[in-house]
């Protein structure tokens, strides 16, 4: 896709913060036409900028009281299963595979201590785990360019 202009990013940054708004009123907050809104949005999704549109679910409302991060550093040989497993398991809401001592970071929701546990307990098979509580997490920032 062609580079991004001011317009466009000012549209992404408000479909970040809020998916649901509609083409007429992002025209309306970035100063185009409800057409010519709707036609950028288009456009984004078609190159794959704009990738989906989700709802954000609140954990604490669905009982998942325990919010923590796992690190796991494995082999590349147990690669392919670890992230087969982390698939699989519900708790598991984020998977990524970085590079440093650790090879896989996993955001994990659990109703209780008892089930992190035993998550903690399976990903171990893999490889050595270290686990942190998290005590509170901010909401993300909109996705931006770099400056020039």
């Amino acid at each position: 896709m062609e580079s991004l202009d001011e317009t466009d990013l000012s549209i992404l940054a408000l479909l970040q913060s809020d998916g649901r708004l509609s083409g007429a009123e992002v025209g309306r907050r970035v100063g185009l036409s409800q057409p010519a809104a709707g036609a950028r949005i288009q456009r984004l999704e078609r190159a794959g900028v704009i990738t989906g549109y989700r709802a954000v679910v609140d954990p604490l409302a669905l009982g998942l009281n325990i919010h923590a991060v796992v690190r796991l550093r494995t082999t590349h040989a147990q690669l392919a299963r670890a992230l087969e497993f982390t698939s699989r398991t519900p708790e598991i809401v984020s998977t990524l595979r970085v590079t440093g001592e650790d090879c896989l970071i996993f955001e994990v929701h659990c109703p209780r201590s008892s089930r992190l546990e035993q998550v903690v307990d399976a990903l171990a098979r893999f490889g050595p785990v270290t686990t942190s509580l998290v005590l509170r997490a901010y909401p993300p920032k909109p996705l931006t360019t770099p400056a020039p």
